[in-house]
């Protein structure tokens, strides 16, 4: 494998990146803040480092495989020198959304407020996925007939599997959280914000909601998911916002209203605080309606 190996697929229409795919041999390209308008999938094969995302710290070290939607921040802190290969798609090439029945990977791989953007992987996982990566490559310099179907074809099968071995830790991640002492409530809580995140903003409108103090809610929250409680409600405002954003031209007032701000402006400025683009921007550059 060439370290230095670039290849990339450019957008005939928008003639913006769609598809590439590179090696690393060290940290440095992610060293300073990504903020990226395409998904951005990490294939780590040795080295260590600490991934900074979304407010939160996470070590890792080795085989690992680490996922990031448009637009969502990350760096790496390089500890022992980093090897792999990243992939970015644009949603234009692969939209999550639209083909979540087929691949399933949205809240598993992608846009999940409860669970690190990470995860490690096995000799045996590593390499599987790295044989999909190879014949991604290999297409990407024949250029053949039907690239594009194909390219996607691969993409969909290395998120699939990606998305398989995610799925066979979580029941590891249950168990080691039945054994401590707020599992409950952190599902209640879970529960509450997927269902109320449009209408309660606060992290004391939760606390009411579980009948529990806003301090010790926000001391479970920040023990178990590493991040605090109006940065979970936070992001998952933003999350269904951009998903809003994607996939419908609804005007952002009507985003907004639906999400329970009655300020258009209000709403604008905590999409851009939070997403560090304004909700105009990310429609131009990442949205599936943008040309509607």
């Amino acid at each position: 494998m060439t370290i230095s190996s670039t290849y990339t697929l450019i957008n005939p229409q928008t003639k913006a990146l769609a598809f590439k795919i590179f090696c690393f041999d060290n940290g440095e390209n992610f060293a300073c803040l990504q903020r990226l308008n395409y998904y951005s999938v990490l294939v780590v094969q040795k080295g260590s480092g600490l991934l900074k995302a979304d407010f939160s710290d996470y070590p890792f070290a080795g085989h690992s495989l680490l996922c990031f939607s448009p637009y969502q921040p990350f760096m790496l802190e390089e500890k022992e020198p980093l090897a792999g290969i990243a992939l970015h798609f644009h949603p234009d090439f692969f939209c999550i959304h639209k083909h979540q029945k087929e691949v399933a990977c949205n809240g598993v791989l992608f846009n999940n407020i409860y669970r690190p953007p990470l995860f490690t992987l096995t000799d045996a996982e590593s390499e599987s996925l790295l044989l999909v990566v190879k014949q991604m490559k290999a297409e990407l310099r024949s250029g053949g007939l039907a690239q594009y179907e194909l390219l996607v074809s691969y993409l969909k099968i290395f998120l699939i599997m990606a998305s398989r071995i995610k799925g066979q830790q979580h029941p590891v991640v249950q168990e080691a959280l039945a054994g401590q002492k707020e599992p409950f409530l952190l599902q209640k809580l879970k529960d509450a914000i997927e269902e109320h995140y449009r209408s309660k903003h606060t992290a004391s409108d939760y606390a009411a909601l579980l009948h529990i103090s806003p301090k010790a809610l926000a001391k479970a929250a920040r023990a178990h998911f590493n991040k605090t409680l109006t940065n979970l409600i936070s992001e998952r405002i933003i999350i269904e916002a951009k998903r809003e954003l994607y996939l419908t031209s609804k005007p952002v007032k009507e985003i907004a209203y639906n999400l329970g701000f009655q300020d258009e402006y209000y709403f604008s400025r905590f999409f851009k605080t939070n997403a560090d683009v304004s909700p105009q921007t990310y429609r131009q550059t990442v949205g599936f309606a943008r040309g509607v």
